[in-house]
């Protein structure tokens, strides 16, 4: 069964990546969180890593139907978090070299090539370059959790995409704030996460990426959650109120007992005597009960009460 971050991911690679721009943007920012740059026989190249199949072919295609590389599987690891196993396959050659250049991944200066760990700006040309490239980050790094559908569930909400370093995550924050998207930045060991635990933002970030069925998924999530939070304070208020009609009743019948085993219940006038008859004959009545079955109201039940209990104090003084 698919965890919500590889629906989230098959969802992405489902859509359609429309023109050259978009394609090296989503390209761009995969290589940037998912491997790392290589350098064989003299030309840069790059290795990628994933465990999502469906992430790997779709690569695997871009790179070889669009830029006529021929890629290579390096190898397989078992990753102990996931249970899955992750795909790692290379490339570097003169084409590699052309395309790192090409994603602005590599430049060059006087002193030669180097790696630019901004992204330029030509990546996010407009709007939709910026919205391939958070698809191609989330596809390279991200990950996402919510709670469970139809279930008690502890988990809350969570969204991160993982970059290996703080130029790019800076980058990418501010991408996301071009969409009026708000996200955190936080160093996890040697990486850099940019990530969100917002409902609202999680939600924000599905739209612009145009991932209808994650998004869905989560406002199902979000109502659920929220009815059974409003049925637990519902039960918590009505435990809350029965505890506090329990505590009042022990106090009430606690006065009444002192009047009677010290100036008895006779001494009463006939107002005060009847309440105190009524809740000694049903102990875990409540006011409202009380009042009904006297035919007064709550509010003269309550000052009947409040005399009984000064009286049963004086007495005890």
């Amino acid at each position: 069964m698919l965890n919500f971050t590889e629906e989230i991911k098959n969802e992405i690679t489902s859509l359609p990546v429309s023109g050259k721009k978009s394609t090296h943007a989503i390209l761009s920012a995969f290589i940037r969180t998912s491997g790392s740059v290589i350098s064989r026989n003299g030309f840069f190249g790059f290795e990628l890593v994933t465990e999502n199949e469906r992430t790997a072919e779709f690569f695997l295609n871009i790179l070889e139907e669009e830029f006529g590389l021929s890629i290579t599987v390096s190898g397989a690891k078992f990753d102990l978090l996931s249970g899955k196993d992750k795909l790692a396959f290379e490339c570097a050659n003169d084409k590699t070299d052309a395309l790192l250049k090409e994603l602005k991944i590599v430049n060059e200066d006087d002193d030669g090539l180097f790696i630019n760990f901004s992204v330029d700006d030509a990546i996010f040309k407009n709007d939709e370059c910026r919205i391939s490239f958070l698809k191609g980050a989330f596809l390279g790094g991200g990950s996402c959790t919510i709670p469970e559908e139809g279930a008690s569930s502890r988990t809350g909400y969570h969204f991160e995409i993982v970059f290996s370093n703080k130029l790019t995550a800076n980058d990418f924050l501010d991408l996301l704030c071009e969409f009026e998207i708000l996200a955190k930045l936080v160093m996890r060991k040697d990486k850099w996460v940019v990530y969100a635990k917002s409902r609202s933002v999680i939600s924000d970030v599905f739209a612009v990426m145009g991932c209808e069925k994650s998004l869905e998924k989560l406002n199902r999530v979000v109502e659920l959650k929220d009815r059974q939070n409003n049925e637990n304070r519902v039960n918590n208020c009505s435990v809350s109120n029965i505890d506090k009609t329990v505590t009042a009743s022990v106090k009430q019948v606690r006065a009444i007992e002192i009047i009677a085993q010290t100036i008895g219940l006779q001494s009463l006038d006939n107002a005060l005597f009847e309440v105190a008859e009524c809740r000694l004959a049903d102990k875990n009545a409540s006011m409202q009960e009380l009042a009904e079955r006297l035919k007064i109201s709550k509010s003269c039940l309550n000052h009947r009460m409040r005399k009984l209990s000064e009286l049963a104090a004086s007495l005890t003084d």
